[in-house]
C-alpha cells in the first residue's frame, strides 16, 4: 500500500469517527420510549411518537441510522407542548428491518416518499423535517417533491451533490476491519457484522454511483423546489461536509437562512444539543 493511500484512509477513518461516534453519544435513554410499527408503502417502519404539540416535526436520519442512534436528544428534549416528535428507521435501518437496505439511484426518493407517506399515516397533512447528514439529503427530495406537505425545514451535514474527493475518502472506509474497535463496535451490536459490513460497503456504492451515473447530482433539481422556510446548520469544521457542500445549498435554497457553529463538527446536534434544540423551536415556532 503507497504512502498516499496509508494517509488517504487515516484521514478517511479519522473523519469516519465523527460519524461512528453519534451512535453511542445518541443512545442514551430514547431506546426507553415506547417504539411502534407502521406500514407504509409495503414496509413495517419502526417509530416513535413523543410529545402532544400542534407542530408536527419528523426527525430524518443519517447513513445506515435510526431515530435511536441519531436523535437521541432531540427526542428526549424538544419542547413537548409545542411539538409532537416523530422519530424513525428508514427501511433497512434500525428496526426498520426486514427488507434489508437496497441502495438503487433512487434510495433517497424512496426515504422521502416513507417519511411523507408515514406522517401522513399518522394523521399529519403537513409538518416540518429536521434532516442530518443523508437525512438532510431526504428532507431536501421531499420538500421539493412534496411541497404541499412542508411547512418548515432544518438541515445540516447534507449536501446536493457527490464530487472524486467525497467518493475516494468514502472508499477508503469499505474494509470494516480496518477500523478501530470503538468504531466498529456500536454499528456490530445493532446490526451483526454480516450485514454492517454488506450495507456500509453497499452504501459506499449507492452514493458513489450519483458520480458516475449523474455527474455528481444528487438533489440539486429538488434543491431548487423547494419553497419552504428553511434553516441551514453547518458546523465550520466538518471534516465530512466541505463548506462548498452548504454555500451551495445556501444559493439554491431559496431564502435559506444559515447559521454556522464555528467550533462545530459533523454532529452539531449531538454537541451542542440545547443550543441546537433551542436554535431549531425558535426557527421552527417563528
Amino acid at each position: 500500500m503507497s504512502m498516499a493511500v496509508c494517509g488517504r484512509l487515516a484521514r478517511s477513518l479519522e473523519r469516519l469517527k465523527l460519524v461512528v461516534r453519534h451512535v453511542a453519544m445518541a443512545s442514551t435513554s430514547a431506546e426507553s420510549i415506547p417504539q411502534q410499527k407502521a406500514e407504509v408503502n409495503g414496509v413495517n417502519i419502526n417509530y416513535v411518537k413523543v410529545g402532544t404539540g400542534d407542530h408536527p416535526l419528523v426527525l430524518m436520519p443519517g447513513a445506515l441510522g435510526s431515530f435511536v442512534t441519531d436523535f437521541g436528544p432531540q427526542v428526549e428534549k424538544l419542547n413537548r407542548e409545542k411539538f409532537t416528535v416523530v422519530g424513525w428507521d428508514p427501511r433497512g435501518y434500525g428496526r426498520s428491518r426486514p427488507p434489508d437496505r437496497q441502495f438503487g439511484l433512487d434510495f433517497f426518493h424512496q426515504d422521502a416518499a416513507d417519511a411523507a407517506a408515514l406522517m401522513q399515516k399518522l394523521g399529519f397533512a403537513k409538518f416540518s423535517l429536521a434532516g442530518w447528514s443523508d437525512g438532510a439529503i431526504t428532507s431536501i427530495i421531499l420538500a421539493g417533491t412534496y411541497p404541499q406537505l412542508v411547512r418548515k425545514m432544518v438541515v445540516w451535514g447534507g449536501n446536493a451533490y457527490v464530487t472524486e474527493k467525497d467518493t475516494q475518502m468514502y472508499e477508503a472506509t469499505r474494509n470494516i476491519d480496518n477500523w478501530s474497535e470503538r468504531m466498529r463496535a456500536p454499528m456490530v451490536q445493532m446490526y451483526g457484522e454480516e450485514y454492517f459490513r454488506k450495507t456500509w460497503a453497499s452504501w459506499i456504492e449507492g452514493i458513489s454511483q450519483f458520480l458516475h451515473q449523474r455527474n455528481g447530482d444528487i438533489c440539486k433539481k429538488e434543491a431548487s423546489q423547494v419553497n419552504c422556510p428553511t434553516l441551514l446548520l453547518h458546523g465550520a469544521k466538518d471534516p465530512m461536509v466541505p463548506g462548498f457542500h452548504p454555500d451551495y445549498l445556501q444559493k439554491h435554497l431559496k431564502g435559506a437562512r444559515r447559521l454556522d457553529f464555528p467550533e462545530g463538527k459533523h454532529n452539531i446536534h449531538l454537541r451542542y444539543a440545547d443550543r441546537f434544540n433551542t436554535l431549531m423551536e425558535n426557527f421552527l415556532m417563528e
